[in-house]
């Protein structure tokens, strides 16, 4: 049983650390957009092409398959409701089955 408590925590750990790092992509990427920080400066660049990396192939699917909304991006969003309804899923529809299933045993 711990280790299904285990496996949950690092699921819920892990989801939760993908939407700190697409809610801080949006945040910088706007920051870029309005010219408050530059990135001709190196660590600005490091962190923007960091997290550009870790959120694209997460943001290019939904990319392909939203319309065009006139330069506005709600790809993120989408993103951040797939990850809270996966998050749900997972905690209430398949923990409660993997709970019971090991304490069966």
């Amino acid at each position: 049983m711990p280790f299904v408590h285990a496996f949950l925590y690092l699921f819920n750990s892990l989801i939760s650390l993908v939407i700190f790092i697409v809610i801080a992509n949006a945040i910088i990427s706007w920051l870029v957009a309005f010219d408050v920080i530059n990135t001709r400066n190196p660590m600005i660049y490091r962190v923007v092409s960091l997290l550009d990396s870790l959120t694209e192939p997460l943001l290019r699917p939904i990319r392909r398959f939203m319309p065009n909304l006139g330069g506005i991006d709600i790809s993120p969003i989408i993103l951040l409701l797939l990850l809270q309804a996966t998050r749900i899923l997972v905690n209430d529809l398949l923990a409660p089955y993997a709970v019971a299933a090991v304490s069966l045993n």
